[in-house]
């Protein structure tokens, strides 16, 4: 189980907290939804539970142990925007080899083009590059997926083609996904339970 407990965070000892005491579990193979409005901190709180920050106090734990902090992390995070999160100075073969390279299959189901590795990552269009950034969050040393707006700024064409794609991927491989959104519908749609932080 991903565990966060007591978790608080702040910017700056003269800022004020984004948030105290806060507490999430995420089991393996739930879908578990996040929503509240802008401002409370919901990117914080993934990045935290992702190991991208520290948070001031409590602690993020795996299976009763602190997440690796060397190495692949198997709490995996997608942004809104993915050209913030893959290097241009790499190809797309290069950075779906990074960490654990993902399975054949994962790349067809998401229409990833053989084409597309030997291309820069601004040669793709944002749906495409979105496409290559949960490929590679979905390689097989992840146990734990957390979508942060994920598909906020796609068509809806696109937006349901990848969530059929990830939620099949953790039904069939037990990975826990974490949806941070501000869309009740998707949220009511693909989640087995929704955390509304107000």
């Amino acid at each position: 189980m991903l565990r966060g407990e007591h978790l608080a965070f702040r910017y700056g000892p003269d800022k004020p907290w984004l948030f105290q005491d806060f507490s999430l579990a995420l089991k393996p193979g739930e879908v578990v939804g996040l929503s509240g409005p802008s401002g409370l901190g919901k990117t914080t709180l993934a990045k935290i539970l992702a190991g991208y920050l520290q948070p001031h106090t409590g602690q993020v734990t795996l299976d009763d142990e602190p997440l690796p902090q060397r190495g692949y992390c198997p709490v995996q995070l997608i942004f809104q925007h993915p050209e913030l999160a893959v290097n241009p100075r790499w190809r797309i073969g290069e950075i779906l080899a990074e960490g654990y390279p993902p399975a054949p299959e994962l790349l067809r189901s998401l229409s990833l083009d053989e084409s597309w590795l030997t291309r820069w990552p601004h040669e793709l269009s944002g749906g495409e590059l979105q496409r290559v950034a949960v490929a590679r969050a979905l390689g097989p040393g992840t146990r734990y997926f957390i979508a942060d707006e994920m598909t906020a700024m796609l068509d809806a064409i696109t937006q349901a083609q990848i969530w059929e794609v990830v939620l099949s991927h953790a039904k069939r491989h037990q990975v826990g996904v974490l949806v941070v959104s501000h869309e009740a519908a998707l949220l009511s749609r693909i989640c087995d339970r929704v955390i509304d932080w107000t």
